[in-house]
């Protein structure tokens, strides 16, 4: 009686662990063909431009000012 059930569960854990085994392997090889795919697509497209900068509207005075007394607070802090 309980050899039987003993068996029927050895065979759910073997069906159960190949299920997942399969399945990891699939997503395993999807992944590497995708990443290969990903990487041929790359190298297909154009460089890319130069990023544009944005006009952030502070004058490179006020940039001075704001960099020297951040470089004075913190030497007044140690």
């Amino acid at each position: 009686m309980y050899a039987d059930l003993i068996g029927d569960g050895f065979a759910l854990m073997v069906v159960g662990m190949g299920t997942v085994f399969v399945f990891l392997t699939v997503a395993v090889i999807s992944v590497s063909l995708m990443s290969k795919l990903a990487k041929m697509i790359e190298a297909r497209l154009p460089a890319p431009a130069a990023p544009i900068k944005k006009a952030t509207g502070v004058l490179p005075e006020h940039i001075a000012a704001i960099s020297a007394a951040v470089t004075r607070y913190r030497a007044s802090r140690s």
